[in-house]
C-alpha cells in the first residue's frame, strides 16, 4: 500500500513517517530551544528599566542593543515552525514545513548562540569593565562555536559506524 523509502539497516519506514519522526524530533528540539529563547529575551527586554543600566560603557550599550536584536530575531525564528504548522495545516505539505522548520531552527540557534555570547560580555563587562567582558565573550564566542558549530560539522563528517542487523 505504501512505498517503502529509506529501507536498509537503519529504517524501513514510509516518506510520510519519515517525515511525522523527523517533524515530531524538531518539535522535541524546539520545546527546549524556545523556552530558553523567550526568558533571554524577556531579561533584555527588562534591562533597560533597570538603575544601573545608565552606568553601561557606551560599548555594553552597543553589546546590549546587538544582543537584543539577536534575540528577538532567535525568537521569531524559533517560533516560526509553530506558525508556518498553522498556516499549513490540513494542508498536506509537511515536506515543505520541515524543510523550512529545519532552516529557520538552525538559523535560530545561531542567532541564540551569538544572543549569549552578548549577554556574556554584559556580565562580565558590567560586573569587571568592557575588558574582562571582551575576553569572556571571545572565550563563550569559542565554546559556542566549538560545541554549536565545529564539533557537529565533524560528526557529520565522519562515516557512518555500522549498525546491527534488524531482527524481523
Amino acid at each position: 500500500m505504501f512505498e517503502r523509502v529509506g529501507a536498509g539497516p537503519e529504517r524501513d519506514e514510509t516518506h510520510t513517517e519519515k517525515l511525522d519522526r523527523n517533524w515530531a524530533s524538531l518539535l522535541q528540539e524546539l520545546r527546549v530551544a524556545q523556552t530558553g529563547v523567550q526568558l533571554l529575551t524577556g531579561l533584555l527586554l527588562t534591562l533597560p528599566f533597570h538603575d544601573r543600566f545608565a552606568d553601561l560603557s557606551p560599548l555594553l550599550r552597543t553589546v546590549y542593543l546587538v544582543t537584543v536584536g539577536c534575540s528577538i530575531v532567535s525568537t521569531v525564528l524559533l517560533a516560526s515552525p509553530v506558525a508556518m504548522h498553522r498556516v499549513l495545516f490540513r494542508q498536506h505539505r509537511l515536506d515543505q514545513l520541515v524543510a523550512a522548520a529545519h532552516k529557520t531552527t538552525y538559523v535560530g540557534l545561531m542567532f541564540l548562540g551569538i544572543s549569549l555570547v552578548g549577554v556574556v560580555v554584559l556580565v562580565f563587562g558590567a560586573v569587571a569593565g568592557d575588558g574582562a567582558g571582551v575576553l569572556a565573550g571571545a572565550a563563550a564566542l569559542v565554546g559556542f562555536l566549538l560545541f554549536w558549530v565545529v564539533l557537529p560539522l565533524a560528526m557529520r563528517a565522519r562515516p557512518k559506524p555500522p549498525t546491527a542487523p534488524r531482527s524481523r
